[in-house]
């Protein structure tokens, strides 16, 4: 049973993949392996929450390419790199762009252990915090053009009499337009809209 989060291990190496693999799962870790970083990256809509653990040099996109393409995507996963002997600037490198830590092939299990769970604990509050933020916007987006111009005077503080008048639109329509609003917002009372109307950028707090 999964326990710790999950886990992405990305390695050309077979060898290193399957120990990788029954270390992090005798971990309690849900553990997925690839064995390109473009494998990874096609993977990445479908994928929960979790650590990337990612050699730095593999053939075709190697882990450097994989940080800044995570990088552009705004991605919350957090990202582990595995670097061999010497590899040091690169590794700093990979700091600059976005990795989390680095690993020196060969380096001690607990090490790594003790720096998944680390790394996944750090980022998981802002990924989550990023998914609801994105619930949010999905909802306003689901608005049409006139439920959301109902939605932004009810926000603005106006009442549906004020509204009506506003888009020439009858108080009763206007109470329909703002159930609809309330439905697709899954707001229960104004002063929730007001809160998911901040979240989603419409009103500054």
């Amino acid at each position: 049973m999964t326990t710790n989060g999950h886990v992405y291990v990305i390695d050309d190496d077979e060898a290193m993949r399957d120990s990788l693999n029954f270390l992090l799962d005798a971990s309690g870790f849900g553990v997925t392996l690839f064995e390109s970083a473009q494998g990874f990256l096609d993977a990445v809509p479908g994928l929960a929450f979790g650590c990337v653990v990612s050699d730095i040099r593999m053939p075709g996109l190697d882990g450097i390419e994989l940080l800044k393409r995570m990088k552009a995507q705004h991605s919350p996963f957090p990202i582990l790199i595995m670097t061999g002997h010497g590899d040091v600037p690169l590794a700093v490198e990979a700091m600059k762009l976005g990795a989390v830590d680095f690993l020196e092939k060969p380096f001690e299990d607990d090490r790594l252990i003790v720096m998944i769970e680390s790394a996944i604990r750090e980022a998981e509050p802002a990924a989550r915090s990023e998914a609801i933020a994105q619930d949010i916007a999905a909802r306003v987006a689901s608005l049409s053009p006139r439920e959301r111009q109902v939605m932004e005077g009810l926000i603005a503080g106006m009442s549906n009499k004020l509204i009506g008048r506003e888009y020439d639109i009858s108080p009763r329509t206007i109470e329909v337009y703002r159930a609809n609003v309330m439905t697709k917002m899954q707001a229960n009372s104004l002063s929730e809209l007001v809160r998911l109307a901040m979240r989603a950028g419409m009103l500054r707090d």
